[in-house]
């Protein structure tokens, strides 16, 4: 599109060049055919230059923070829609990187894909898409699983979306979790919340657990961290006084989750994550939305875009969580028997290797 902007350009320009050369000159015996030949010359010109549009292969850039089961799974549905719907490898070429946990890496990342070389940038969670609107480039931004877009601060409005940025928020089911609690493990009069102070997703879904605890008289203690190194000891100082743990969606505590996984289990104490990946990595239990799904979604967002569609006009949305998701191994460890409808409706999986 870039290219077929320039060369439409540059014939327009041509042809006002013939034009006024046609008109003004005196010693041109036959103005007008001059004129209409050059006419006949840009049309074809134009046509060649619609062909090599057509043929023009897009660019799309891929920034990730951390590699973790549910944002790899993220990655591969964006991409596999993508290639589903047409912009096979011939069409559009996705450039990916990832900061691997390192925060000044991110925005190495993000300015280096903020050149104008991309026709469109997706970011993977909050802090990449953070990294990237900041940076407040013309280059669209489509998001995946910003779990709290506006008090992000990388738009303004869900059904309005600004600051060349649109995508899908996996808002944490908050109460759905504590009910799944409540039905596999009742009696849980007490939660530790886990969490790292500088994701602000992970911020915001503690502080919304925090509301339904006050709501429903139950107590919670804190255990912050700033890197994954801290993680271990912060479950260790949750042990002997509570009852249960609640992860929100953090990256950090995420890359250190089977310690937490082994301090749990020694412990009795239920873990209820965030995400599949979560229990995937020795959780005992979530209510999770599709990987794969919130990314193929992503992708349909981005192919409105690509497709001449405002960012604006493409409202972010909020994909819901419904699946319940069970680590058997944790389940044994725990020796929890489970309702029957939740044996019989939830996914099991087993620590991943």
């Amino acid at each position: 599109m870039k290219k077929l902007f320039a060369a439409v350009c540059i014939l327009a320009l041509s042809m006002m060049t013939l034009a006024g050369c046609g008109s003004s000159s005196k010693e041109t015996a036959a103005p007008t055919e001059t004129v209409a030949e050059a006419a006949s010359e840009a049309a074809e010109s134009l046509e060649t230059a619609a062909e090599q549009a057509d043929g023009e292969v897009l660019s799309i850039g891929i920034i990730q923070m951390i590699e973790n089961g549910a944002f790899n799974d993220m990655r591969e549905g964006f991409i596999a829609e993508l290639r589903d719907k047409g912009y096979t490898e011939d069409k559009l070429t996705v450039d990916y990187k990832c900061a691997q946990g390192d925060a000044t890496n991110l925005q190495t990342i993000a300015q280096s894909m903020a050149d104008g070389g991309y026709d469109l940038i997706c970011t993977i969670a909050t802090p990449a898409t953070q990294a990237m609107v900041n940076l407040e480039v013309e280059t669209p931004v489509v998001f995946i699983a910003v779990s709290a877009p506006v008090a992000a601060g990388v738009i303004s409005a869900m059904d309005h979306p600004d600051k060349n940025a649109t995508g899908t928020s996996n808002a944490i089911p908050v109460s759905d979790i504590f009910a799944l609690s409540d039905q596999l493990t009742p009696g849980c009069e007490t939660y530790g919340f886990l969490y790292c102070t500088s994701e602000v997703n992970s911020v915001n879904t503690v502080e919304s657990a925090k509301a339904y605890c006050d709501e429903n008289g139950i107590a919670y203690k804190e255990a912050t961290v700033t890197n994954s190194s801290e993680v271990q000891q912060a479950a260790q100082s949750l042990v002997g006084s509570v009852d249960a743990i609640f992860i929100p969606n953090d990256s950090v505590v995420q890359a250190s989750m089977t310690l937490v996984t082994e301090v749990a289990r020694d412990a009795k104490i239920p873990v209820y994550g965030s995400s599949a990946t979560m229990v995937d990595s020795g959780a005992f239990a979530t209510v999770a939305i599709s990987d794969t799904g919130i990314g193929a979604m992503s992708a349909d967002m981005a192919i409105q875009i690509l497709e001449g569609t405002a960012v604006e006009d493409v409202p972010a949305i909020v994909v819901p969580a419904s699946a319940t998701v069970i680590n058997s191994q944790t389940l044994e460890a725990l020796g929890i028997t489970l309702p029957e409808d939740v044996q019989n409706n939830a996914i099991f999986v087993e620590d991943a290797q």
